[in-house]
């Protein structure tokens, strides 16, 4: 009677048991399915860090606004009128509003570089709770990526108020387009091509946290490798195609020729610069799988 009651309860054990945690498994297990079941936890976890990035401040989400306004004024002021950079992407007799251009650039870079930058130290920001609770380590980089969505959905109401303003007031070359059908991808081409970066990142600084000191430095000096604060025009037709070898160059200057309804746009550079993130991407994720399994180890 004690082994029947014994077997039993093992089986109604077996039907029950939901989660098996391991550190072996396969190489490109990724646990897409489970990271897909906890979504509730995603959520909440964007909810917190939108919440914790503007928690004791005055103006709370009011500085989503101010940082890409301020920036803009004075990418207007120093780049736009003293330095008097070109803010054309192709030649031509047109007339671009400078203060949108810089916006546009500002603002496509900011969500590109601020997701970078949170995902980047998903194993150093999130290491207490890792260590104590289990729950698919992809959460971490997803909700850093969705929660600085929001700063992004806000500024680019704000570029589309002032959007609508110079269309209005015409004397611009800006045109209403289908074009305009391009930024839900952009938008997922950045995330990818950040998330990317910022899970290599975040992986190789378990070990080596020199780098993690570097990754603001690194951003800065980036920015000005990509056409924010100049067109595209200024850079010589002989160095173009090495230019286009920065993946984020094809997104700033497409998202552009969408908003605008005209600019520069080769598909060519646009697919290399696509491939080129999806590669960064799926060697970020490989990495991440493997350095999660002994992180808490090392960090």
């Amino acid at each position: 009677m004690y082994l029947l009651l014994t077997t039993s309860y093992k089986v109604n054990m077996e039907e029950h048991f939901k989660t098996h945690i391991s550190s072996e498994h396969r190489m490109f297990d990724l646990h897409l399915r489970e990271t897909f079941q906890y979504r509730d936890l995603i959520f909440l976890l964007v909810k917190k860090d939108f919440a914790a990035l503007y928690k004791q401040t005055i103006l709370g989400p009011l500085w989503a606004i101010i940082q890409p306004l301020l920036t803009t004024i004075v990418f207007t002021v120093v780049f736009g009128n003293l330095a008097r950079l070109t803010t054309a992407d192709i030649a031509g007799d047109y007339n671009i509003p400078g203060f949108l251009f810089y916006m546009c650039g500002n603002i496509c870079w900011g969500y590109f570089s601020s997701t970078l930058h949170a995902t980047s130290g998903t194993f150093l920001t999130n290491r207490v709770t890792m260590g104590k609770v289990y729950y698919p380590r992809l959460v971490a980089p997803i909700a850093a990526a969705f929660s600085q969505m929001i700063a992004f959905v806000i500024q680019f109401a704000m570029m589309f108020i002032f959007w609508m303003f110079f269309l209005i007031k015409g004397g611009t070359g800006i045109q209403i387009t289908p074009r305009l059908f391009m930024i839900p991808v952009l938008v997922l081409h950045m995330i990818v091509l950040a998330v990317g970066f910022g899970i290599i990142i975040s992986s190789v600084t378990t070990k080596y946290r020199d780098l993690a000191m570097l990754v603001g430095f690194g951003l800065e000096l980036w920015r000005y490798g990509c056409p924010v604060a100049y067109g595209l025009q200024l850079v010589p037709e002989k160095f173009m195609g090495l230019y286009m070898l920065n993946p984020v160059t094809p997104v700033i200057t497409t998202f552009r020729y969408a908003v605008f309804g005209f600019g520069y746009f080769n598909l060519w550079y646009y697919i290399l610069s696509v491939v080129m993130s999806l590669i960064v991407f799926l060697i970020g994720l490989v990495l991440f799988s493997r350095i999660e399994r002994t992180f808490m180890d090392t960090i």
